[in-house]
């Protein structure tokens, strides 16, 4: 018996195509939608276009609609898993969004595409196939969001973009991919030992993100302070190490009862308060800077954002990023 399945649109490259001057454009009309005919034979699809946005225009509000928009046709439908196509620019932090604001124990995956519609060796189309193949596995069960492109399944927390241009951009640095989609079956090996999950109602506070580097001076987190930012994610130098003059500010700001959570800038790793020189980890984490556990730094602000915006039952923002 086919599957249902609830293919969402919102746009990027894998809905755009190339002008004659070369230059990718969005498309009036989004060419993939429609595409539940040839996608018949895997499933039986609801289809709803939710946005036709290039991905940097999308916004956590944008995911939050997403999210609800889940919650909403799982009412009026039986729903056996949810595909989303995205622009893969912040394709990596809708998917961690929706990964700890969802709980359903049916898969959600979200793919794109690295080749506009109309360019020789367009991938979208491949991608969205091999997307809803995955989404009606059982093998992709209670597996949090996934995401499919050029025949690997990662999940949410793990997968970063690493390429500007390449159609295998999509890499899970810490562990790799979970599974592997060939011509015959889906291969799934892993799944996650827990989920985390947070009810959200809304995205109105705000958290800034900037990179640590050599010399940093103080002023620029200052700067995120007198504008009102309700939280800060910084990724660190190494383990998890800032400046001197940096530290000094970090101080004030936790004494404001603003967090602070700290990652790696590193590729590979996880930043922990090691070092206990001025502006080493040990020092900031007696401070009271928040580490987080292996994520990186768009997915820290992403996780906190979400933290800090809960109305009704405030979390404890230490063991949420525990």
């Amino acid at each position: 018996m086919k599957k249902n399945i609830l293919l969402i649109h919102t746009g990027g490259t894998i809905s755009m195509k190339m002008g004659e001057e070369g230059a990718v454009l969005v498309n009036e009309r989004n060419p993939l939608i429609g595409a539940k005919e040839t996608l018949a034979g895997y499933a039986n699809i609801v289809e709803i276009e939710a946005f036709n946005l290039p991905s940097p225009h999308i916004t956590p509000k944008e995911m939050l609609t997403l999210r609800n928009l889940i919650i909403e046709q799982t009412q009026l439908y039986a729903i056996d898993g949810v595909v989303i196509t995205h622009g893969t620019d912040t394709l990596e932090e809708t998917a961690y969004f929706l990964d700890l604001t969802t709980r359903f124990d049916f898969p959600i995956v979200l793919t794109g595409a690295m080749r506009s519609s109309n360019e020789l060796g367009a991938d979208g189309v491949y991608n969205l196939i091999e997307a809803i193949r995955v989404a009606c596995d059982n093998k992709a069960r209670d597996k949090g969001v996934l995401v499919v492109m050029n025949d690997e399944i990662h999940q949410a927390f793990n997968i970063t973009k690493t390429s500007t241009s390449s159609v295998n951009t999509f890499q899970s640095p810490q562990y790799g991919p979970i599974g592997l989609v060939t011509k015959k079956a889906v291969h799934i090996q892993q799944q996650p030992v827990r989920r985390q999950y947070v009810p959200l109602e809304e995205v109105s506070k705000r958290v800034a993100l900037l990179k640590v580097y050599a010399g940093m001076e103080a002023d620029i987190l200052e700067a995120v302070m007198a504008s009102g930012y309700d939280g800060l994610v910084l990724e660190g130098l190494g383990q998890g190490n800032v400046p001197p003059a940096v530290s000094k500010v970090i101080e004030k700001l936790v004494a404001n009862n603003i967090p602070v959570v700290l990652v790696s800038r590193c590729f590979n790793g996880i930043a922990e308060g090691v070092y206990g020189y001025d502006g080493g980890g040990k020092q900031l984490e007696d401070m009271g800077v928040i580490f987080a556990n292996g994520i990186n730094g768009q997915k820290a602000r992403l996780k906190l954002l979400i933290g800090i915006n809960q109305a009704h039952k405030p979390i404890d923002l230490k063991v949420f990023f525990a």
